[in-house]
């Protein structure tokens, strides 16, 4: 099984990586530049240098299934968000049913199911999850659909839960378990077709996810 990683130098996109590594696979890691591309092999990935804003159909190849873990980032405008994560994961969701890709697993956002319940001051980010989530569920496409909590960069806790936590201090999880979360869900059929929100939580991934 080859999975392609897009957003790989990403920290989601790094930590990932390194799981998939530890499980025995080679995952290939979409960046857009070669300096991106040397910090991805280093960890043990084959690297696939392709913009989002361009053509990607070509990383696809040979793959048999996908991650979209990238973002435009906190310091760019609406203008990138809307480029990266709303247009450039639809896209790739397109590339990948093209390319007959078996289970396309989304990283999206809390807030994606319903971005009128949210923040204001980030309305136009999980609008732009909301209408790429919309159109992987729309598009025939095997999926799953990822919406974590506020991200940290505390150490890996290794448990979970998919269930919404009373308050909004408790809505986050660290990075390394969205990854180690993937991970899982790219080994477990039955994760495929569902959509799971991700926050830090006492549940195995095995019981939050199967």
């Amino acid at each position: 099984m080859t999975t392609l990683i897009i957003g790989a130098h990403g920290q989601i996109g790094q930590l990932l990586i390194k799981a998939l590594v530890a499980e025995g696979e080679t995952p290939r890691a979409m960046v857009r530049a070669e300096e991106q591309a040397k910090v991805v092999k280093d960890l043990g990935a084959e690297p696939a240098i392709a913009d989002l804003e361009g053509n990607v159909q070509s990383a696809f190849e040979g793959c048999d299934k996908v991650v979209f873990t990238a973002g435009s980032g906190a310091k760019t405008g609406p203008d990138k968000t809307i480029l990266v994560d709303m247009w450039g994961a639809m896209k790739a969701v397109d590339a990948a049913k093209a390319a007959g890709i078996s289970q396309f697993v989304m990283v999206s956002s809390r807030g994606a199911e319903d971005p009128e319940k949210g923040p204001a001051k980030i309305k136009h980010y999980t609008v732009c999850k909301k209408l790429a989530d919309d159109h992987l569920l729309r598009s025939g496409q095997p999926y799953t659909i990822l919406r974590p909590g506020r991200l940290t960069d505390e150490t890996a806790e290794r448990t979970i839960t998919t269930q919404w936590p009373d308050t909004a201090d408790e809505q986050w999880i660290p990075r390394e378990d969205v990854a180690l979360a993937i991970a899982h869900c790219l080994k477990t059929p039955v994760t495929i077709g569902k959509v799971y929100p991700l926050f830090h939580g006492k549940h195995s991934f095995s019981d939050a996810l199967n």
